[in-house]
């Protein structure tokens, strides 16, 4: 009678995924972070029309928590704006590290002053004095005109000229490194010249913010949006800039029994 011998199954062991690299992460990070300047600035935007454009908000019943919403929007985006220069940093900075500087310094300049913008309004929601009448009313009004002025001319220093120069600096290390495509930064290139033109054309009164002038600034709306967008879903393109940087961190290997 023979004798038949089983042999065992071989154990399924279950399926690891394999640890996302660290290229990977930093262009997701910075992704995220470039849209969330989006998702947070122009939703602030409309928040905020109350007390931008009603000169006697300070003595109307107001919409105060609208407006402190609104702000809170903002300091999100001035902190997403430095996570965008954090994040991508230690990578670009491989290309040229004096360019790269000059990002992280040129986003923090614009988180400051978009803070300081709304410090601005803040200070108008604490003033705020429906009842208020007379010589102190006049001077309420003089003080919230004054804080929303400072708040428009922060906004065409940091956001608009920041920008522009965000877009030369941080363009010009991702057009010569090659780690994104390239017609990604030359839309940035391009469109940096133009903003800071209007930017710099409003300041000296040769037109108004919101006019048809500002169509020029679109090139940067789509330049960041491209950028955050390539880099969340796609990351980094292979570049001699990323040339023996760790992708995937080597997995240790289990003996089994």
């Amino acid at each position: 009678m023979s004798t038949t011998t089983e042999t065992p199954a071989p154990r399924s062991t279950p399926s690891r995924r394999a640890p996302m690299g660290f290229l990977r992460k930093t262009a997701l990070i910075g992704g995220v972070f470039y849209l969330i300047t989006f998702a947070s600035s122009i939703p602030a935007v409309f928040l905020l029309r109350p007390v931008l454009n009603n000169p006697n908000y300070i003595l109307s019943a107001g919409a105060d928590t609208r407006v402190v919403w609104g702000n809170v929007l903002d300091l999100v985006n001035a902190l997403a704006a430095i996570g965008t220069a954090v994040a991508l940093f230690p990578v670009v900075k491989r290309q040229s590290e004096a360019l790269a500087l000059g990002f992280v310094t040129t986003r923090l300049f614009e988180a400051a002053a978009i803070v300081v913008g709304v410090l601005s309004l803040l200070t108008v929601v604490t003033l705020r004095q429906p009842g208020a009448t007379g010589a102190e009313a006049e001077s309420l009004v003089v003080a919230g005109k004054s804080l929303v002025a400072t708040y428009h001319w922060v906004f065409l220093l940091g956001p608009n000229v920041m920008a522009g120069l965000n877009a030369l600096l941080l363009g010009t290390l991702m057009y010569k490194s090659g780690l994104v495509p390239r017609v990604i930064p030359a839309i940035g290139l391009i469109g940096a010249p133009l903003l800071l033109a209007v930017t710099i054309a409003t300041i000296f009164g040769l037109t108004e913010h919101g006019s048809a002038w500002w169509v020029l600034a679109a090139p940067i709306f789509v330049w960041e949006l491209s950028l955050g967008l390539y880099l969340a879903i796609k990351g980094f393109r292979p570049s001699p800039v990323t040339a023996g940087m760790v992708t995937i961190p080597t997995a240790h290997a289990h003996v089994g029994d």
